[in-house]
């Protein structure tokens, strides 16, 4: 039996090795590097492009048990970014390249998928799960939309800059975690007094913005994803904004002062070697020439660095509770499945766990097996449900939450309790998984 993947991100390389898994012959398409798309660096599948960091590690948090969900579903990317871990406190954070290279080699090696590097512009009629991500080519695009019979949406999405550990001033600078959370402290720490972060807020809102490409039109439309908001929007909601958001500076102690700073800005480690570091929050869309005015004002950065600058891109998604059903099966034809961000789901984990349930349920479709639907008392199944659920008003890209959890029938005390609430909530989902 054979099956087309359309894309090699996240959500295609998982699907990709699910179906192989399956002993079902997979021809994986890739565009990059023949199309680039602006985002990307590398031509290897799985490459991350925003942050390196696939959110909490804690099972105590939604991220965290969605990823104790998909160790438990056998995903093969959560394997690999568990071997290609970096210090990040409770986070799941990858060294990116070694991350890319082992989904690369894993895919290259197996004997069921052929990797086919060349745009794949049409919708077949054969078995095909489309997972061509959130900077899908314009003809595909098209034909999505022509297949769909709904009118894409999209928002925009920013990338953070990384810089060299070996230019950030340690006499300023300093290592720790937030309330010391953690084994061994693993985010570096800038802090800033109220004169600088000032400093730092003019130079912000008065930075010039890189113009939105020809791909990018329609600006006044626009919509950002709060998870990923470029921190000059933030900064444009008011003069604090920042400092209750990404320059948080509670739960870390300036060893100078023995005091929490006024705001502090984070990095965490972005590679294996510790010697690439990303900003964290600090997701941008200013012109290169600002971004370094504007780094370089921060306390510790002063002679930084700067390895990639920050950029924004357009991502698309399709309209998924007319066009899917909560097995990712398009409801119009039963041999094409969607998966990763494309669906409307939003976050590196959140897209290798729909490319495992696609992979799961095409090969379950093509073995002639009942498709898995999996209900909302799990975080992927309560995933699937929020994303393909027919009555949004307004459909927007979801991250996992403990909110589209089916709720829990308990003491009013106990619900009060959010740490033991969500106790209850991964004890059940766990259960739930266990017989799946």
């Amino acid at each position: 039996m054979k099956a087309i993947v359309i894309g090699g991100g996240l959500a295609g390389s998982e699907a990709a090795l699910q179906l192989a898994y399956r002993d079902i012959q997979i021809d994986l398409y890739e565009m990059r590097p023949l199309l680039k798309t602006g985002a990307h660096n590398t031509d290897m599948l799985g490459e991350l492009v925003c942050s390196n960091s696939l959110g909490s590690n804690d099972t105590g948090a939604a991220s965290g048990l969605l990823k104790e969900e998909l160790r438990m579903l056998n995903s093969f990317l959560i394997k690999v970014a568990d071997r290609h871990k970096v210090p990040a406190g409770n986070a799941l954070a990858v060294d990116r390249d070694l991350f890319a290279k082992g989904i690369t080699e894993m895919i290259n090696s197996n004997p069921n998928i052929n990797v086919v590097k060349k745009e794949f512009a049409e919708i077949p009629n054969e078995p095909v799960i489309i997972a061509s991500g959130p900077l899908t080519s314009d003809k595909l695009t098209e034909k999505i939309i022509e297949f769909t019979g709904q009118k894409n949406l999209y928002f925009y999405d920013a990338i953070a800059p990384i810089v060299e550990k070996d230019s950030i001033d340690f006499d300023i600078a300093f290592m720790a975690n937030r309330y010391d959370k953690g084994e061994t402290a693993s985010y570096i720490n800038c802090p800033l007094n109220e004169e600088e972060y000032n400093n730092f807020y003019n130079i912000l809102i008065n930075a010039p913005k890189i113009e939105l490409k020809e791909f990018e039109t329609n600006t006044a439309k626009a919509k950002v994803f709060e998870s990923c908001m470029p921190i000059e929007v933030i900064a444009s909601r008011g003069k604090d904004t920042l400092r209750y958001g990404p320059m948080k500076p509670v739960g870390l102690t300036d060893p100078r002062t023995g005091r929490y700073p006024y705001a502090a800005v984070q990095l965490r480690q972005d590679n294996m070697s510790a010697t690439l570091y990303n900003l964290v929050g600090f997701q941008t869309n200013l012109k290169w020439g600002a971004q370094k005015e504007l780094l370089q004002s921060i306390p510790g950065l002063q002679k930084v660095s700067i390895i990639r600058y920050g950029v924004m891109h357009r991502n698309t998604f399709i309209n998924s509770p007319f066009v899917l059903s909560k097995t990712m099966q398009a409801k119009n034809n039963p041999n094409i499945f969607f998966a990763g961000q494309i669906t409307g789901v939003e976050g590196y984990t959140e897209s290798i766990a729909t490319g495992l349930l696609a992979g799961i349920n095409l090969s379950n479709h093509l073995l002639g097996k009942p498709l898995v639907e999996l209900n909302n008392t799990c975080i992927l199944g309560a995933l699937s449900s929020y994303i393909t659920f027919d009555k949004h008003k307004n459909f927007q890209p979801i991250n996992s939450n403990w909110g589209i959890l089916a709720s829990l029938d308990l003491d009013k005390k106990i619900l009060k309790n959010k740490k033991l609430r969500n106790e209850y909530y991964k004890e059940r989902a766990i259960n739930y998984i266990k017989n799946v």
